[in-house]
């Protein structure tokens, strides 16, 4: 567990001032709890005891073990496939890739349904499904590949959904954007400008951001009225993608029951292009 998600985890422990500081932390996660006791204390306006009070609180034996675990995490964030590799491949036991794959896999997908806050999924499956609001879903270099995808399944399920995508033209793609629209936005570590761009811009324009990243946290949940963290690291030089798919398709599958009688209607219509324009082969 991230120290963003056990400070998440423990905020109805806190006091009105801790939770005063825990807010702050989590403004700048992980760059804001750097600094020394007294710097952390008065950009969060408490004192330096409330700061070792909320440390402890959070399980971890005083201020420097709270900094050395939370360093930890920031060379974990910012780390390249080659320093990822090199974490754990003297650490594995003797198994084939595809068990111990599998086995990290499958202990992503059950931490990250532990740790899904359902109310916010709900709320944001609730805005999707929504015809009154436009759609639009973005993400990074590999990422993209999930924003697309969530994009092929609303494009049949609903109207004016769009996908930004990865190049310089995003911002053309940003400019109808309006109050109360959604944007979507898939990204993890080492979180890329231009889906941080992204999301700034959303904010200012009024429409709401919903986050879909990793336990670390991307930049963007400062702008994200809906932040979700899905687990990615696995016994490989690159992160899995199989939390946030899983996420996607949950997603997917909430919109379609909520909004079944249109959705089956546009699928009816869609089905009779497919027919005209002989997309798939028919055995019949």
């Amino acid at each position: 567990m991230s120290i963003a998600e056990k400070i998440q985890a423990t905020t109805k422990e806190m006091t009105r001032s801790e939770l005063q500081l825990a807010e702050s932390i989590l403004g700048d996660y992980p760059i804001s709890g750097l600094g020394s006791m007294t710097e952390i204390a008065e950009k969060a306006g408490v004192s330096t005891p409330t700061v070792l009070r909320m440390v402890r609180k959070l399980g971890f034996k005083g201020f420097p073990d709270f900094q050395a675990n939370l360093r930890v995490e920031l060379g974990e964030v910012i780390s390249n496939p080659i320093a990822k590799r090199d974490a754990w491949q003297n650490e594995l036991p003797e198994q084939h890739i595809v068990n111990r794959y599998s086995r990290a896999s499958q202990e992503n997908q059950r931490a990250t349904l532990e740790h899904l806050d359902i109310e916010a999924f709900d709320a944001v499956c609730a805005l999707i499904a929504d015809p009154n609001r436009r759609i639009y879903i973005a993400g990074g270099r590999i990422s993209h590949t999930i924003a697309q995808y969530l994009y092929l399944h609303l494009q049949m399920i609903r109207a004016e959904v769009r996908l930004i995508p990865a190049s310089s033209a995003w911002a053309h793609d940003l400019l109808d954007i309006r109050e109360d629209d959604l944007l979507i936005t898939f990204d993890v570590r080492r979180y890329q400008n231009d889906t941080l761009l992204m999301a700034q811009m959303a904010q200012k324009r009024g429409a709401k951001v919903a986050l879909f990243t990793d336990q670390w946290r991307s930049p963007i949940h400062r702008f994200a009225q809906y932040s979700f963290g899905a687990r990615i690291a696995v016994p490989s030089a690159w992160d899995s993608c199989q939390s946030l798919l899983l996420l996607a398709e949950c997603a997917i599958a909430s919109v379609q029951e909520a909004t079944w009688e249109s959705v089956k209607e546009r699928t009816d219509a869609l089905e009779g292009v497919f027919d005209d324009t002989k997309l798939f082969r028919k055995f019949t």
